[in-house]
């Protein structure tokens, strides 16, 4: 297609609003749809709020230490959740804006309203006051994101029964707090929430908390939020809830109850694929209800293309992005794809999570020869120094060829210092290539040099490890 594609995007979130700039970048007419704040999901009622309130409790959790670092306080201090959110409130407001200025910049058009396809090269917008109005389209990109599911035994109304959307702008802690889904969200609402005050109860079908992760990091994970003082329930689920004025009672399925004042439902999310007109043009969807899409991110009608979570792949905001720009570059006659097996990741929970590729579990799986190297952080003289000692980092390599399978930290800015073994498996570098880089000292990241070095018991700062 020429440069002067006009393009159709619905949807501003992460990937859409991405997928916009770079477009106009390349000299394409771009429209933008949205039918609510610019930022989507992730801007406006999840990464960047949940991570503006995190960012509070990590500092009053460093002011905890204060006399003993020879800081001394006058009184105890304590924490304004309704100042915190308006701090974070005026944080999300001022992205928001951001990207409208970034959008006028680039001379993208934007357009308030709810998108429906027509036909393949026509989009209707409703706009809020009810008018429409159509644009001709040579390519649409669906960007529509994902949503909170709607599960009948979890009837959510905002103040007894909680999404993320509704628990980011409370003004009060609940005494009491039933977290239903041990998954990433649900663990890091758990690190915020019992820092706070409240009396965390979290709940959890699988075997342990964050079932997707290494054993190693959820196995650590568990006991991090047993010493915040979360009383954490794995291997069961909630049966039932029986309501009174006073207090919601969650009977679990081995018979046990959880009494509570509020529950916040973290299981999963639902696909936006209704009512914008997939099935007008006859978009094919997978059997979870996603858009199905090839690795050019196009669907099965021509000039139809789909990113981010609607696709179902990895239903991250930096992944929607990178497809953003790589359904633009396919769109445009640059052939681009997406390197799946290389996606890095952050949880932020007290203390963070940082990883990239696969788990001990998976490699063993796999059935293949592998080597681990691991480094605790209070090897560092950086983390001594900061009072940061809690944590480790692991790499998993192929033992015939060295190459890095995967790598998990777990630790202060563990999803900062993940970067360093993403960029080594996008470049195909050996861990050795690690282990061998001179490291600033006194960082954190001389972690990942010890950990590449350990793959070989050759770690300078930790006892042997070898059998």
């Amino acid at each position: 297609m020429s440069s002067q594609t006009r393009l159709v995007i619905l949807g501003a979130g992460p990937g859409g609003y991405v997928a916009a700039i770079r477009a106009a970048q390349l000299g394409a007419q771009v429209t933008l749809i949205e039918n609510q704040a610019l930022g989507g999901v992730c801007l406006n009622w999840g990464c960047i709020p949940s991570k503006a309130l995190l960012a509070v409790v990590d500092l009053g959790e460093k002011l905890h230490q204060a006399k003993e670092w020879g800081i001394h306080l006058d009184g105890a201090f304590r924490y304004d959740l309704a100042q915190m959110v308006a701090r974070k409130n005026g944080i999300v407001n001022r992205l928001v804006n951001g990207i409208a200025t970034l959008l006028k910049a680039w001379q993208v058009t934007h357009i308030q309203g709810t998108g429906e396809l027509l036909h393949e090269r026509a989009v209707r917008v409703i706009k809020p006051d009810g008018t429409e109005t159509q644009v001709p389209a040579d390519a649409i990109i669906v960007a529509t994101g994902s949503s909170w599911p709607d599960l009948p035994l979890f009837p959510v109304d905002g103040h007894a029964i909680l999404t993320s959307k509704e628990l980011l702008d409370l003004k009060g802690v609940p005494a009491r707090l039933l977290i239903v889904g041990g998954g990433v969200e649900g663990c890091e609402f758990a690190s915020l929430m019992s820092a706070l005050g409240a009396h965390v109860m979290l709940v959890e079908m699988m075997d342990s908390v964050l079932p997707l992760e290494d054993e190693e990091i959820s196995k650590a994970m568990e006991r991090t939020l047993k010493k915040q003082k979360v009383r954490v329930h794995t291997g069961v689920t909630v049966e039932r809830l029986d309501r009174s004025p006073e207090s919601i009672t969650a009977v679990l399925s081995n018979g046990g109850t959880l009494e509570t004042d509020q529950i916040l439902v973290s299981i999963g999310r639902r696909f936006r694929t209704q009512g914008i007109g997939l099935e007008k043009v006859g978009v094919e969807l997978g059997t979870r209800g996603h858009i199905e899409v090839n690795e050019r991110l196009e669907t099965n009608i021509p000039g139809i293309y789909a990113i981010g979570d609607v696709v179902g792949k990895a239903m991250l905001a930096h992944v929607a992005s990178a497809q953003g720009k790589v359904a633009v570059e396919n769109i445009l006659e640059a052939p681009q794809s997406i390197n799946y097996d290389v996606i890095p990741a952050g949880i932020f929970t007290l203390p963070e999570i940082g990883r990239v590729g696969i788990t001990e579990q998976q490699a063993q799986a796999r059935g293949a020869a592998y080597s681990v190297g691991r480094f605790r952080y209070a090897g560092l003289g950086k983390a001594q120094g900061t009072s940061e000692t809690a944590g480790f980092f692991k790499i998993i390599t192929d033992s015939q060829t060295d190459a890095i399978l995967g790598a998990h930290i777990m630790g202060a800015h563990a999803a900062d210092l993940i970067h360093e073994a993403a960029l080594a498996m996008q470049v195909n570098a050996p861990a050795k290539a690690l282990a061998q880089m001179i490291h600033a000292h006194p960082t954190l990241s001389e972690g990942m040099m010890e950990a590449a070095e350990d793959i070989e018991h050759l770690a300078i700062h930790q006892a042997s490890t070898r059998k």
